[in-house]
Order: C-alpha cells, then structure tokens, then sequence
C-alpha cells in the first residue's frame, strides 16, 4: 500500500471535521482540514476513508443539501489542487495524461490521483473534464504520453466500447478506465482502475516516454 490506513476514531474526527466545514458552506475551511489530513495521512487514505464516503452520503435532492454538496466538492477539489505544489517547480509528467470522459462534468478523482501523484514526486498532465474524444486523440498525438487515464462518473460517460476502441487505435499506449462510471467489462487493451492506490501504482509503473 502507497499509504498506512486511517485509524477508526481519525476517521470519524475528520467526517465530523469535513462535514462541519460544508454544512457551514466554507469551502475554504474544507480545503484546510483536507490540507492537513492528507499531510498527515496522505492522499490515498484521505480519499478512500473521508473523502469518498462524504461523497456517497450526500443525496443533493433538496436546495439546501445541494448546496452543502457544492461546497465540499469546490473545498475538495481546492484542497487537492494545492497539496504539494510550488510555485516555480514542475514535476516529470511521466508521460501520465489525465482526463474527464466526453460529456463528464465530475471529475474530482482525477485531482485526488494528481495529487497522490504529486506525493509520490510525480506530475501528469490534468486535461480536466468533459474532454471529448477528438481532443483526447489530438492531445494524445501532440503529447505522446505512455498511459492515459479516463475518468467515468456515470455510466451516461462510462462508454466502455468506446474506450476499448480508443485504447485500440493506440496499440502502444496504457489505457485505463477510472471511475464508477464504467459499469460495463472493459476488454483488453483498455484496463479498468477500482481503487486510487491502484491508479497511482499504474501511473508511476508507466514507462516514461523517450
């Protein structure tokens, strides 16, 4: 494991912690508890045991539950963004290009793998999300990256066809599919990511381009 799991009674300090900061509608608070927990825990943990159980248990049907959804995702994706960076200094990408599937508006797993990333002394290029496929493909011949990893979070974006077809065109390129979104099989070459330690294994195992 990239990362030592956190202990039960952290856990639940940092739930009431985080979601105090949201139902408060501080998003700047949210990101400071989350700079500090993934500094002391690290970035696969924090997203595993906080962060996506928050997630999960926010339904965002009523005004006021939505709102409170809006503010931790923009404190989480706050967070993430800022944690191990300088001003100044860029990392090895390591041929790693990170991106949101066509039409996928959410993609904040894809800042927490940038970050764990970023932990590990790595960087990526973080295309962001509701990158559609023509402008992977460019990217993908202007970069020549060696892995690309494509965030789903629902099965309206998690095309698995289209990814294995993708994947296919690229014969020489890692392709991974990130996200709940994939529900379906994806066959080979296309390989499916379940967990963000996982994600970053794949990343940093990635051959770097010549």
């Amino acid at each position: 494991m990239l990362t030592d799991p956190m202990p039960a009674e952290a856990v639940e300090t940092a739930l009431k912690r985080v979601t105090l900061a949201a139902e408060d509608l501080d998003g700047n608070r949210v990101a400071t508890v989350l700079l500090e927990l993934a500094g002391e825990w690290g970035v696969p943990a924090l997203w595993e045991q906080i962060c996506q159980p928050l997630l999960a248990r926010l339904p965002g049907r009523t005004p006021a539950e939505i709102a409170v959804e809006h503010a931790l995702c923009a404190g989480l994706r706050v967070g993430l963004d800022v944690y191990r960076r300088e001003p100044g200094r860029s990392l090895p990408t390591g041929g790693v290009l990170l991106a949101g599937a066509e039409r996928e508006a959410h993609c904040l797993g894809l800042h927490a793998l940038a970050a764990a990333l970023r932990e590990q002394g790595r960087g990526c290029l973080h295309l962001g999300p509701a990158l559609p496929w023509t402008a992977l493909t460019s990217a993908v011949y202007r970069a020549r990256p060696s892995t690309v990893v494509l965030w789903s979070q629902t099965p309206v974006t998690g095309r698995a066809y289209r990814l294995v077809r993708f994947a296919r065109d690229f014969p020489l390129l890692r392709v991974y599919g990130a996200g709940p979104g994939w529900i379906e099989p994806l066959a080979a070459p296309a390989t499916r990511l379940r967990t963000l330690p996982a994600a970053v294994t794949a990343c940093l195992a990635a051959p770097r381009p010549c």
